[in-house]
C-alpha cells in the first residue's frame, strides 16, 4: 500500500526533532516489511537518508556555534566581577576602568557592518574561526597585561573578535534551518547567551578566587582557542559542503509562493530605513535601554554589591547570576506573551520599561540595607525588563519594514545597543569619581552609588517615554 502523509509541514515544523526521527524510523521499518511500498507527502518523499543526516548534523553545528556565542556574552559582562581587582592592580580610577570596559562595546558596535561584508567575502565559517582566535589572543594578552595600556589592547582584541561571531552565526543557521524554525533556534541561542552571563558572574568569581583574575582570563583564552578549532572542523557554511542538497531545495521544506515584488537595492533599503522616524525611536530606545543594562549590569553592579553591601566576590557573583537566569527564562517568556497572550509588541515593551523604572526608583530610594533575597529578585527582574526585551524590539523593527530590507534595518539597529554600553560605562565611572570624595582604595560610599542610581532612574524614564510612541507592529 501507499502511505500518504498529507500534513508533512505540520509534522516537520511542529514536532520535536527526536520524535520526528522516531516516526521516520517507524515508517521506514514498515516500508522494509513490504506492507508499505513508499512514503509520500503530496507525491514527494518526506525524509530520505541524507535528509536524516542533515537534520542531525545541523544541531551539532548549532551547538558548536552556540558555544562560541556563550563566550561572547562571557566577555561582555566579565569585568563586573573583577573590577575591584583591576582598579587596585593598575592603580586606576573608576572613570578609566569604565573606559576599559567600554572598549569592547566600541569595537563590537563599529564591527557590525564589516561583519556582514566579511561573512559574504570570506565565508561565515572562516570569519567565526579566525576572529575567535583574535578574541582568544586578546583574552591571553589581557591576562598577561603588565599595565593598563596593554589591558586596553587586550580588551580591544577581545571586542574585535567577539563582534564577528553573531552575524556569521545567523548566516550559517539561516542555511541549515527553515524560516519557520528560525525564531525558535534564535531563542535558544539567546538563552545560551544567558549561560554566558552566568559563567561571567558565578563561575568567574570562583575561578578568580581560586586562581586569580590573570590566570582565569588566560584560561578563557585557551578555551576560546579550542572553540575556534572546533568551529573550523565541525561547522560548514551550507549543507552542500557536506554533499547534501540545499535545505531550500529539499522536500523537508514546504514549497511557498514567492513574493514577486521587485528587489530593493542596498542603497534604497538603507535610505528607507534611515528616513523612518520609528527606526530612530527604536534606536534611541536601544541606546538608552542597553546603556542602562550594560553600564550597570555588566560593570558597576559588582562593585556596588561589594562596596555598599560588603559582599565578597563570590557572594556578589551569586547575586549577579540572577541576571543570567532572567535572560535565559525571560527571553522566551516575553516572546510567548507577545505572540500568544497580548498579541502585541508595544504592550510588553511598555510593561518592561515601566517595571525597570519602578525597580531602579526603588533601588534609588533604598540603595542599602536590603536583604539578599531582595537584591536577587531585583537583578532577576532587572534582567528581564532590560535585556530580555531585545526579542520583542528586534521583532518589531523587522515588522516595520518590507521583508526585503529587514536585514538592513536589524543590522543598523544592532549598532545602538553597544554604543549605549560604550558610552554608559565610562560616564557612570566618572559619576562615581565625582561623588567619591571619601573613597579609599577603590571603595566608593553609598552616596556615590546613589548618584549613579539616580542617573539610571532618569534614563529609564526616557526608555519608558520611547515605548509610548513606538508603533504597534504585531499585525504586520
Amino acid at each position: 500500500m501507499i502511505l500518504e502523509i498529507t500534513s508533512a509541514e505540520k509534522l516537520l515544523f511542529d514536532t520535536p526533532p527526536t520524535i520526528l526521527f522516531r516516526c521516520n524510523q517507524t515508517l521506514r521499518t514498515l516500508q522494509g516489511t513490504g506492507k508499505v511500498e513508499s512514503i509520500h507527502s503530496g507525491g514527494s518523499t518526506v525524509v530520505n537518508e541524507d535528509q536524516q543526516k542533515l537534520l542531525r548534523y545541523r544541531w551539532l553545528i548549532f551547538a558548536t556555534l552556540a558555544l562560541g556565542y556563550l563566550f561572547v556574552y562571557f566577555h561582555r559582562l566579565s569585568l563586573s566581577v573583577v573590577a575591584e581587582e583591576l582598579a587596585v592592580e593598575f592603580g586606576t580610577s573608576a572613570g578609566s576602568l569604565g573606559f576599559l570596559g567600554s572598549v569592547y562595546f566600541y569595537c563590537y558596535a563599529l564591527m557590525q557592518f564589516p561583519a556582514g561584508l566579511l561573512s559574504d567575502s570570506i565565508g561565515p565559517r572562516k570569519a567565526v574561526s579566525a576572529f575567535t582566535v583574535v578574541a582568544s589572543v586578546g583574552s591571553l594578552l589581557f591576562g598577561l597585561a603588565p599595565n593598563l595600556r596593554t589591558a586596553f589592547a587586550g580588551r580591544f582584541l577581545v571586542g574585535l573578535g567577539a563582534a564577528m561571531v553573531f552575524i556569521p552565526t545567523m548566516k550559517i543557521l539561516s542555511r541549515w534551518f527553515h524560516p519557520k524554525e528560525f525564531a525558535f533556534v534564535s531563542g535558544i541561542l539567546n538563552a545560551v547567551g544567558g549561560l554566558g552571563i552566568l559563567a561571567a558572574t558565578w563561575l568567574l568569581a570562583r575561578w578568580t578566587t581560586a586562581f586569580g583574575w590573570r590566570v582565569s582570563f588566560e584560561l578563557i583564552g585557551g578555551i576560546s582557542l579550542g572553540i575556534a578549532a572546533l568551529v573550523w572542523f565541525v561547522v560548514r557554511d551550507r549543507p552542500e559542503a557536506k554533499g547534501w542538497e540545499p535545505l531550500t531545495a529539499s522536500s523537508l521544506v514546504p514549497q511557498e509562493t514567492q513574493n514577486p515584488a521587485a528587489a530593493i537595492s542596498l542603497r534604497q533599503g538603507i535610505g528607507h530605513v534611515l528616513r523612518s522616524p520609528q527606526f530612530w525611536l527604536f534606536s534611541l530606545w536601544s541606546f538608552v535601554n542597553y546603556g542602562i543594562f550594560f553600564g550597570f549590569g555588566a560593570l558597576w553592579s559588582g562593585p556596588y554589591l561589594m562596596h555598599v553591601y560588603g559582599m565578597s566576590r563570590e557572594q556578589a557573583g551569586s547575586v549577579l547570576s540572577l541576571i543570567a537566569w532572567g535572560m535565559i527564562f525571560g527571553s522566551p517568556a516575553l516572546g510567548f506573551l507577545s505572540d500568544r497572550v497580548f498579541g502585541s509588541r508595544k504592550k510588553p515593551l511598555i510593561g518592561c520599561a515601566l517595571a525597570m523604572t519602578v525597580e531602579l526608583g526603588f533601588l534609588r530610594i533604598f540603595p542599602s540595607g536590603l536583604p539578599t533575597w531582595a537584591l536577587m529578585l531585583f537583578f532577576l527582574l532587572f534582567s528581564i525588563s532590560s535585556s530580555s526585551t531585545v526579542v520583542i524590539a528586534f521583532t518589531a523593527v523587522k515588522e516595520l519594514f518590507p521583508i526585503e530590507i529587514a536585514g538592513t534595518a536589524l543590522g543598523s539597529l544592532n549598532l545602538f545597543p553597544f554604543l549605549g554600553g560604550a558610552v554608559a560605562m565610562p560616564l557612570l565611572g566618572r559619576l562615581l569619581d565625582r561623588h567619591a570624595s571619601t573613597s579609599t582604595a577603590f571603595g566608593y560610599p553609598p552616596e556615590a552609588y546613589t548618584a549613579l542610581l539616580s542617573c539610571l532612574f532618569f534614563s529609564s524614564l526616557l526608555v519608558l517615554g520611547c515605548t509610548m510612541f513606538v508603533r504597534e507592529t504585531y499585525k504586520n
